[in-house]
């Protein structure tokens, strides 16, 4: 594998006039001097390899898409491979470093071995969620099937986020974001009729009459939301049709299932657009409160929005989302993390969003700690959405929102805790079936992969003992 020498001088002086950091401030993060950066944003000298690894770590956002050679994407993989075990060890970046230029095929041969242990994991995943559905012998559900889809795209469909962030750029003029009135304004020029009627469905379209018919028992931000999502799909169902039909989906279920997904995404990306969204982010530090009351949007909406920002060149922080019922089932789901979810229900009830749905209306933060060893700031909140009767239940759920601990200078969230404190951090799994931890408390069932043992003439809270590997 060829190592070509890498000149980073433009992207060094826009990292630090993004930051408004002097050069002396800059070369202290990064452990050189200033004659050394000089130099470098000059690019009188390349970029090295330990250089390029302190600089994704101290600028993890910035850094994320900047250009550097293969070797150096190469031992990033490595280091991520390495650490992702039961038991994580630290090592030492200047010996993969080494390891990188003097053994190349070794280090992408072990990489190819940590996705392929990857991939086992899936489908042992799948396998839970099988056993848990009770349907081992069936294929996935409809809904499963385009869960999947966005997950394969990574939860971002680069056409119809751009269609949406120039329409709004039009229909809005200078605001964030468009309001209720000029969305009704662009209907009435298409000769669709805006009304509100207190019972019915959230949104109903009579084509016959031309009437989009909103249910006003709803909140202003969900209202927006419907009518964002009418006029998208109206406007773009060309483009929604054609990804649709190219969609690898098995029954037609599937596929108006995904074309009602894309319709709520371009809703979302309309009264969200994505570089307004992503630049007013960056500034609230991720501040979902902050956000919601710019854009006039929902706690919940927010929170999905941010783990969609993964244009390339123009990503947000990796963020994963999820929304929880109230029996703890997982009824959305996406993580531009490593985080993976428990592919069915069973949760980790060690994880703060169960709290959060028993405790609503209030922001909950936590540290925690997969088995890799990979650390993750999270925040979740119960939320009630009511229905306008008392003859009808409100619905109640939670949503949770992180990011790994490597990001938690960009979110305000995380400057209450302690980062440094093994204490501070709960231990937590994916789900207790493929869990390896044999010390949890709350465990509801030995991991499928592992034998038990049973001793009668002991009892700890969890009547027997897992086995190690």
């Amino acid at each position: 594998m060829g190592i070509r020498r890498t000149f980073a001088g433009a992207n060094l002086k826009s990292l630090r006039s993004s930051r408004n950091l002097r050069q002396s401030e800059l070369a202290a993060t990064l452990g050189i001097s200033a004659s050394y950066l000089s130099q470098l944003e000059n690019d009188d000298r390349p970029l090295t390899l330990s250089l390029a690894d302190r600089l994704r770590k101290a600028f993890p956002v910035e850094w994320q898409d900047i250009p550097i050679d293969r070797s150096a994407e190469l031992l990033h993989t490595l280091e991520e491979a390495i650490s992702d075990t039961a038991q994580p060890r630290k090592t030492v970046t200047a010996n993969l470093s080494k390891l990188v230029e003097q053994f190349p095929e070794f280090a992408e041969r072990f990489v190819e071995l940590h996705r392929s242990h990857r991939a086992d994991q899936q489908r042992l995943e799948m396998l839970d969620e099988a056993l848990g559905a009770d349907n081992i012998a069936g294929g996935r559900l409809p809904w499963e099937e385009v869960r999947d889809w966005f997950h394969n795209v990574n939860n971002y469909v680069d056409e119809l986020d751009r269609h949406a962030e120039a329409f709004c750029a039009t229909l809005s003029q200078k605001s964030e974001t468009p309001s209720i009135d000029q969305m009704r304004e662009w209907l009435k020029r298409r000769n669709i009729t805006l009304q509100f009627e207190r019972r019915g469905p959230v949104r109903r379209y009579d084509s016959a009459t031309r009437t989009l018919i909103i249910n006003s028992a709803q909140a202003n931000d969900s209202v927006k939301f419907h009518i964002s999502w009418h006029i998208t799909t109206e406007l773009f169902r060309k483009e929604i049709n054609q990804i649709v039909e190219n969609a690898e989906l098995k029954s037609e279920t599937a596929r108006q299932l995904l074309a009602i997904g894309l319709g709520n995404y371009m809703a979302g990306a309309l009264i969200m657009p994505y570089e307004r969204f992503r630049r007013a982010a960056g500034e609230f530090r991720h501040d979902v409160d902050e956000l919601r009351h710019l854009f006039g949007t929902t706690f919940e909406q927010v929170c999905h929005r941010l783990s969609t920002l993964q244009r390339p060149n123009a990503r947000g922080t990796p963020m994963y989302f999820c929304r929880v019922d109230m029996a703890g089932n997982i009824t959305k789901r996406h993580s531009a993390t490593r985080l993976r979810f428990a592919r069915f229900g069973g949760a980790c009830p060690l994880w703060i969003v169960h709290e959060a749905v028993a405790v609503p209306d209030r922001i909950h933060v936590q540290l925690a700690e997969m088995p890799d060893g990979v650390r993750y700031v999270s925040i979740a909140k119960g939320l009630v959405k009511q229905t306008g009767s008392y003859a009808r239940r409100e619905r109640r759920f939670a949503v949770a929102l992180g990011c790994e601990a490597a990001f938690a200078s960009e979110f305000v969230y995380a400057d209450e805790l302690n980062l440094n404190c093994k204490q501070s951090v709960t231990p937590i799994g994916e789900s207790c079936r493929i869990c390896p931890r044999g010390d949890c408390d709350q465990r509801a069932f030995p991991p499928n992969d592992r034998e038990i043992t049973v001793d009668l003439s002991r009892r700890e809270i969890v009547p027997y003992q897992i086995s190690s590997r």
